[in-house]
């Protein structure tokens, strides 16, 4: 009876590589990752988000709320305008192009700016989540 639990058992680990080569994986997944260097200058949407937006009279316009991504690039942020401590404020989608966010190394932080008024941003068509 023992003879019979060993040879089951060694036939079983015998067994378990031959049926692990026949696996198969769902998607698309690349054979092999790629790895990117990341410099301290690029820009992460952790730093992008909560950023206040400056008008070019160094007033606050907004605030980056949000990315809208299509096709694997940035299509809109999206600006909290208006309000106060978050009562009647309202979201406005802008494109990227229209905000210059750069790194500013004396302050040691990202800035936001754009050539608009609080009133221009104010009146914009107001972006609202799909649902």
């Amino acid at each position: 009876m023992k003879k019979l639990a060993i040879i089951t058992a060694s036939l079983a680990l015998l067994a378990s590589p031959a049926l692990a080569a026949e696996s198969t994986t769902t998607g698309n997944a690349p054979a092999e990752a790629k790895f990117s260097t990341v410099s301290k200058e690029e820009m992460f949407s952790s730093k992008l988000k909560g950023l206040n937006v400056y008008n070019q009279k160094d007033e606050s316009v907004g605030e980056i709320t949000d990315l809208a991504i299509k096709g694997h690039a940035v299509d809109a942020l999206i600006l909290s305008v208006g309000g106060f401590l978050g009562v009647g404020e309202r979201y406005v989608a802008v494109s990227p192009s229209s905000v210059n966010v750069r790194y500013d190394s004396k302050q040691d932080k990202w800035l936001a700016t754009m050539n608009t008024t609080k009133d221009a941003l104010k009146a914009a068509p107001e972006f609202k989540y799909p649902k």
